[in-house]
């Protein structure tokens, strides 16, 4: 399978999960919402919060655009309105090679949404975890801080509506769920059945003939929505690990704030190592 365009995350079903982590937030943790619309413009529709995991080592230009590119769909074709979208960094205890710790990737994404963004917000709460978490799991704890804790949208009649969330995903990340002993089918029918999928389709790819093929995926068909990337991009955090490495320019591939950041903590000069060892391209 060729390079994704997103860094969306797999996580096996025997790995294990620390339930009492996801009761109490970790230390100094604040779920954000500052960027999130106040209001619907049109309260005929369904809010929506796009969430994208992944390891963002470092977050690129990419990453970023696939949620522009969401948010065209969902202008034009959609009952919903989007109103808000997050990066989720990945814990370290994903202990992938390149991986830098979950402080720096988790500010990287902060320095390239905070001033070039105004819908786009970064939640640390999956990067602080002491322990590896599910996309099941996350996905539950922005439900639980958008519509439990915030109590969802209100309406100008005073209501409030549920806020639709859903997983945004490169085509990589769908095949990867039609594939046996990476993702739990109970986890499956969780995220497509209950939340959804948002899926940036590579150039040249058909991520409906594959839907087609696999009976959990065909089954919640109508939850998933694919946007065809219509100006290839394959920027990828794994070239600009390899081009700091080898003291390329990585300008114009991440965000200069990133760049600057990169370079000052020096990150990425020497190979990172981690217990377990996951060199693939396919969930970078």
């Amino acid at each position: 399978m060729g390079e994704p365009i997103t860094d969306g995350i797999s996580r096996h079903d025997s790995e294990q999960i620390d339930t009492n982590s996801q009761k109490t937030p970790p230390p100094g943790y604040k779920f954000q919402t500052h960027k999130l619309a106040k209001t619907l413009q049109d309260t005929s529709k369904t809010p929506l919060v796009l969430v994208a995991c992944g390891s963002y080592s470092p977050v690129t230009y990419l990453h970023m655009r696939m949620f522009e590119m969401a948010a065209d769909y969902f202008t034009v074709h959609s009952k919903y309105e989007l109103i808000g979208g997050y990066f989720s960094p990945v814990s370290d205890y994903y202990q992938k090679e390149g991986l830098a710790p979950a402080h720096h990737r988790v500010k990287m994404c902060e320095l390239a949404t905070e001033t070039s963004s105004a819908w786009l917000m970064v939640d640390s709460w999956e990067a602080l975890q002491p322990s590896y978490q599910r996309t099941a799991v996350v996905l539950d704890h922005f439900a639980e801080e958008l519509n439990e804790k915030l109590g969802g949208m209100v309406l100008p009649d005073g209501t409030r509506r549920k806020i639709q969330i859903l997983l945004l995903a490169g085509g990589d990340l769908i095949e990867s769920m039609g594939k046996k002993d990476v993702w739990a089918s109970e986890d499956l029918h969780h995220i497509l059945g209950h939340f959804g999928c948002m899926v940036i389709e590579r150039t040249g790819t058909d991520v409906w003939e594959f839907l087609l093929s696999h009976d959990i995926l065909y089954e919640h068909k109508d939850n998933i929505h694919v946007v065809k990337q219509v100006i290839y991009n394959d920027i990828s955090s794994t070239k600009v690990r390899l081009f700091v490495k080898r003291k390329m320019s990585i300008k114009y591939l991440v965000p200069d704030a990133v760049m600057h950041y990169i370079f000052d903590k020096s990150l990425y000069s020497t190979k990172l190592t981690r217990k377990r060892d996951y060199v693939t391209y396919a969930f970078d």
